[in-house]
C-alpha cells in the first residue's frame, strides 16, 4: 500500500482566515491509464480558494486511485493503520454517546467521532461501521485486507459528493468546480436541471446544475475492487424505519422525552466552542429547554433585519435570559450593501450555484455570528422532522422571461417533483428535501463555521417516523416538550403566538395578530402583487417599509433591489453578455427590470434567478 511511509494521522492544521476549508478530491480508473496526480491537484486548487492549505495527494496504483484533500483543524482527517493495510480518510463529524472503542494505535479508549476510532471500528465490523455513523460526513477508506476502496456519505446526503463517471474512470470531489477545472466538457448548463431549478430552487433526483455531474445519492458506500468495477451500493434503505410501528400521541411523547436530552448532549460536545441560534420558534426553543450548560456557558444569538426588531429577535432574546445565557443581535445592515457584490459571487461559488444570490445575506450574518463562536448549534430541520413540514414545492414563475425549452423543463419539473413526493412523507423530506433542496443555504453556512443540528440525529429521525399523522398533535407534543423541559421557555409566546397556559381568548387573540403581520410582510415584500406594486410606488415618501417589513424576515431583497441594489441589479442583468444567453428572452429580461426597478411590478424572484444563472455561468462555467 503507498502510504507506509507517512504518519498515523495526516492533517493539514493551518487555519483560514474567511472559511472553513476542506475538501476532498479523487480519480478511480477503469484501466491502466495515466497517473493522474497533477490533475489532482488542479482539483484541490480549484477548491483552495484562498491557498490557505496545502494539499496532501496520495497514489494508490494497485487500485488505479489518485486521492487528495485539504483540511483546517480537524473537520477532514486522514488515519492509516500501517499492520491492518487500512486508511481512512474522514470529512465531517460523527456523533455517539453510547459506543466506544478501544483504539488498537495507544490502548486508550477515544470517542467515536474521530476519525481513528472510526477506523478501529471499520477493523471491527467492515462494511457495517456506515449503519453507526451518525453525523454529516464523507469519505474514502482504502482497504488492502479486503482489496477495495469505498466511497461514502452519510444518509441525508449533507456530507456532498459530487461525481462524473467517465469512460476512463469515475472523478469525484467535495466541491463541482473541480470536477469543471479538469473536465471542460463539463461546463455546460443542463436544462432539465435549471428547469428544476426555476421551479423548485433546486435540482432533483441527485442531478446538479452542470451536465454529466452528479450527486452521490444519500447513504451510499460505493466500493470499487481491483476488477476496476463498481458496486454503487447504498448501506441504508428508508423502509427500515418506514415499516417501523407507530405510536399514539401519549407514547410518542414520552418517546422524544426520553431521547431529546440525550441527544441535545451529544450536539453540545466541545460546548466551549458552540453558541445557540435562535430564533421566534419551537424548535431552537426546545434545545434550549434542555440544553445541560450552565447559565452564561452558551452563548445565543439571533439574525436580524435593518427595519427594526423583529419577533425573532424579541422572543430569542427573552428565551435567552430566562436561560441566564449571553444575547447578541445580528443585522444586515452597514456594509452588507457596499459588499454585496463580492458576497453573491461568493455564495455562488461556496455552494456550486446551488443557492441563489440571498445566500449572500446568509454569508455575511454567518461570518458575525463566526465571531462569536466557531460552532453553531441550530434548531434547523426541526418543524421538518419533528411535524412533517414539506419545505418546497414546484411553482410557475414568469415564464415570458425563458426560451420555449427551459419553459418545457420547468412544466416538467412538476411531474417529476410529484413522482419523487409519492410514498412517505417523511422518507420524501429526510432523504430527498434535506440532501436536494436544505444542502444549498447549509453549504453557506457550513463555509462559515461548523453547523450542527440534533434534529438530524439518526434515533430522533427514526423514531420520527412514528410520529401520530395528525399535524397539531405533533405541535402539541412540540410545545408540551419545551415545557417538560423549561415551564418558563413554554409560556413564552412563539413568533405564531402559541404558548401553554393563559387565557384562551388571549392566545387566539396574539396566534391571530401574528398571522396577520406575517402575511402583511409577505404581501409588502416577495408576495406584493403588481397592482399593489404601483401603489406603493406612489406612497413611497412614506416610508411603508419601516411599518410592515422587519418583523419576521431579516432580508428584504423586493425593497433592496429597487433601492440600494438597484445599480448592481442592472448592470449585471442589463449587461449585453447577460441578455445574451441563448436560455433568456432579451426584450422581456429588459422589461421586467425596468418594471421592477421603477416600482411597477415585483420580479424579485426572477431577479433572484436572473442573477443566479448569470453569476453561475461567469464564475463557474467560464471562470474555473
Amino acid at each position: 500500500m503507498a502510504v507506509r511511509t507517512l504518519p498515523e494521522t495526516i492533517c493539514n492544521h493551518t487555519v483560514p482566515t474567511d472559511e472553513q476549508m476542506s475538501g476532498i478530491a479523487g480519480f478511480i480508473g477503469r484501466d491502466q491509464s495515466l497517473p493522474r496526480a497533477h490533475m489532482i491537484q488542479q482539483m484541490l486548487g480549484s477548491m483552495n480558494h484562498q491557498h490557505a492549505c496545502a494539499p496532501i495527494t496520495l497514489s494508490f496504483p494497485q487500485f488505479r486511485l489518485e486521492l487528495g484533500w485539504l483540511s483546517a483543524g480537524d473537520d477532514c482527517v486522514c488515519v492509516r493503520d500501517e499492520a491492518s493495510d487500512l486508511l481512512i480518510l474522514f470529512r465531517g463529524e460523527h456523533f455517539s454517546d453510547d459506543e466506544r472503542v478501544e483504539s488498537s494505535a495507544n490502548g486508550k479508549e477515544n470517542d467515536n467521532y474521530t476519525a481513528r476510532s472510526l477506523l478501529a471500528l471499520y477493523k471491527k465490523l467492515g462494511a457495517d461501521l456506515f449503519t453507526k455513523l451518525n453525523g454529516y460526513f464523507s469519505g474514502v477508506i482504502v482497504d488492502g485486507r479486503g482489496d477495495n476502496v469505498v466511497l461514502f456519505n452519510d444518509r441525508y446526503g449533507q456530507g456532498r459528493i459530487y461525481y462524473h463517471d467517465g469512460p476512463e474512470g469515475l472523478y469525484f470531489s467535495s466541491e463541482a468546480k473541480a470536477l469543471l477545472k479538469v473536465l471542460p466538457s463539463l461546463k455546460q448548463f443542463d436544462i432539465r436541471s435549471l428547469g428544476e431549478f426555476l421551479s423548485c430552487d433546486c435540482v432533483l433526483q441527485d442531478r446538479t446544475l452542470f451536465r454529466g455531474v452528479s450527486i452521490l445519492p444519500a447513504g451510499s458506500a460505493w466500493n470499487l475492487g481491483r476488477s476496476g468495477n463498481f458496486e454503487k451500493c447504498r448501506y441504508f434503505d428508508p423502509s427500515q424505519w418506514e415499516n417501523q410501528p407507530p405510536l399514539s400521541p401519549h407514547r410518542y411523547h414520552e418517546s422524544v422525552r426520553n431521547l431529546f436530552p440525550k441527544i441535545v448532549k451529544r450536539y453540545l460536545q466541545s460546548s466551549v466552542d458552540v453558541a445557540m441560534s435562535l430564533t421566534g420558534g419551537l424548535d431552537g426553543r426546545l434545545i434550549m429547554a434542555w440544553s445541560p450548560c450552565e447559565p452564561g456557558d452558551l452563548p445565543c444569538y439571533t439574525f436580524g433585519s435593518c427595519f427594526g426588531e423583529t419577533a425573532d429577535v424579541r422572543i430569542a432574546r427573552e428565551v435567552a435570559s430566562v436561560c441566564k445565557q449571553p444575547y447578541t443581535e445580528l443585522t444586515v445592515e452597514g456594509d452588507f450593501f457596499s459588499r454585496f457584490p463580492a458576497l453573491a459571487e461568493e455564495s455562488i461559488r461556496l455552494s456550486d450555484g446551488a443557492m441563489d444570490v440571498t445566500g449572500a445575506a446568509e454569508l455575511y450574518v454567518n461570518r458575525l455570528a463566526r465571531n462569536i463562536r466557531p460552532v453553531r448549534l441550530t434548531g434547523n430541520y426541526g418543524s421538518e422532522i419533528l411535524r412533517g413540514n414539506v419545505a418546497f414545492r414546484p411553482r410557475r414563475i414568469f415564464e415570458s422571461l425563458f426560451d420555449g425549452d427551459l419553459i418545457q423543463a420547468e412544466r416538467q419539473a412538476e411531474t417529476t417533483y410529484a413522482e419523487e413526493f409519492r410514498g412517505n412523507r417523511r422518507s420524501f423530506i429526510a432523504f430527498k428535501q434535506v440532501p436536494w433542496h436544505h444542502f444549498a443555504r447549509s453549504a453557506v453556512e457550513k463555509s462559515q463555521l461548523t453547523v450542527r443540528s440534533p434534529y438530524l440525529d439518526n434515533d430522533l429521525v427514526a423514531l420520527s417516523f412514528q410520529a401520530p399523522n395528525a399535524d397539531q398533535t405533533n405541535f402539541d407534543i412540540c410545545l408540551q416538550l419545551v415545557a417538560d423541559g423549561n415551564s418558563e421557555l413554554a409560556a413564552i409566546p412563539t413568533d405564531r403566538g402559541v404558548r401553554v397556559g393563559g387565557s384562551r381568548l388571549l392566545n387566539r387573540w396574539r396566534e391571530s395578530k401574528e398571522r396577520i403581520l406575517a402575511r402583511a410582510e409577505y404581501a409588502y415584500d416577495y408576495g406584493m402583487p403588481n397592482w399593489l406594486a404601483r401603489v406603493d410606488r406612489f406612497l413611497f415618501p412614506f416610508r411603508l417599509e419601516r411599518v410592515f417589513l422587519g418583523r419576521q424576515k431579516f432580508c428584504h431583497f423586493r425593497t433592496w433591489y429597487r433601492g440600494r441594489l438597484a445599480s448592481y441589479v442592472r448592470d449585471i442583468l442589463l449587461d449585453p453578455r447577460t441578455l445574451g444567453r441563448p436560455y433568456l428572452c432579451r426584450r422581456e429580461v429588459e422589461r421586467a427590470v425596468a418594471r421592477h426597478l421603477q416600482g411597477q411590478a415585483n420580479f424579485t424572484t426572477e431577479i433572484h434567478k436572473l442573477l443566479t444563472l448569470e453569476l453561475t455561468q461567469r464564475l463557474l462555467l467560464e471562470g474555473v
